[in-house]
């Protein structure tokens, strides 16, 4: 089996690296944040993504936004003594991110997938996220082994750069309008002396639930807890991504405009909360 690696210990990122390692497969693990302290256990360490590229035949990225996907892949592609020879890119970007990653690779000679994930810490963890994505089929048949331990529901959904990046912001466009949309009619049935639990229940056995109504409601909630793992500042991200994308695409984008906006005031107003504080943002008009 090849050498894999993988860069980007972080939320998502540490379970992925782990699932990987746990399955058998020999990792090496890079984040600039400090890998020792982060790298699972059966993993080795590099001291920099160069080195990383000089080790692993397939790598794997998890980073915070398209302009580091960018910069890392312009180290592996000047990697002396490369072994990289497939990048495989779990980073939520933008489209034009992901087409301007596997350009700048291909011209490395190295083979690149945009393959985003959606399933939060929970799924990382218990490697049954969802995972979007876009390669040419040889190329799928090639990494769909090693894709297994990280995300049980991984499908390709696509064949061009990009594609499964415009997967993943159109799946985040709905999350995050399911979240606002019942935070707004939960905080009206509250105000009317509804109980939260009640309003759940029967909403989920109705035609009005969804991933909040039956996941983040009751679990992270209703529970006080508010611990997603999901970061309120993250999903502003994601939105602007859209809503830029669908602009870019002359798609409709009223319902985008619109989100962008609740979004972004919730980051100004709770810049490091986590996603599902938009309740009480929505609930107390702030």
């Amino acid at each position: 089996m090849p050498t894999l690696g993988f860069i980007g210990l972080g939320n998502m990122g540490g379970p992925m690296a782990h699932n990987l390692a746990a399955a058998g497969h020999e990792v090496v693990c890079f984040d600039a944040a400090g890998t020792e302290a982060l790298a699972p256990p059966g993993s080795a360490c590099a001291a920099s993504a160069t080195a990383l590229a000089q080790r692993a035949r397939i790598v794997f990225l998890c980073l915070p936004d398209g302009p580091t996907v960018l910069m890392v892949a312009q180290e592996i592609a000047g990697c002396p003594e490369r072994a990289a020879e497939i990048v495989v890119d779990s980073t939520t970007a933008g489209m034009h991110d992901a087409q301007a990653a596997h350009d700048l690779l291909a011209g490395a000679g190295i083979r690149y997938a945009d393959a985003p994930v959606s399933g939060g810490t929970k799924g990382a963890r218990a490697g049954t996220l969802a995972m979007m994505v876009a390669a040419p089929d040889d190329l799928y048949a090639e990494i769909e082994p090693y894709l297994r331990p990280m995300a049980a529901n991984a499908r390709q959904v696509g064949t061009q750069p990009g594609h499964g990046m415009a997967m993943k912001l159109l799946n985040n466009f709905l999350s995050a309008t399911a979240m606002a949309a019942t935070s707004e009619a939960v905080a009206f049935g509250v105000s009317q002396g509804l109980d939260m639990t009640m309003i759940l229940e029967t909403v989920n056995l109705s035609t009005g639930r969804n991933t909040a109504t039956e996941d983040k409601f009751p679990n992270r909630i209703a529970t006080g807890a508010f611990d997603s793992g999901f970061a309120t500042r993250l999903m502003a991200k994601d939105i602007r991504l859209y809503e830029s994308s669908v602009a870019a695409a002359g798609a409709p984008g009223r319902l985008a405009c619109q989100l962008r906006e609740i979004w972004d005031g919730m980051e100004a107003a709770h810049p490091d909360s986590d996603f599902t504080e938009i309740y009480k943002h929505v609930r107390d008009g702030c």
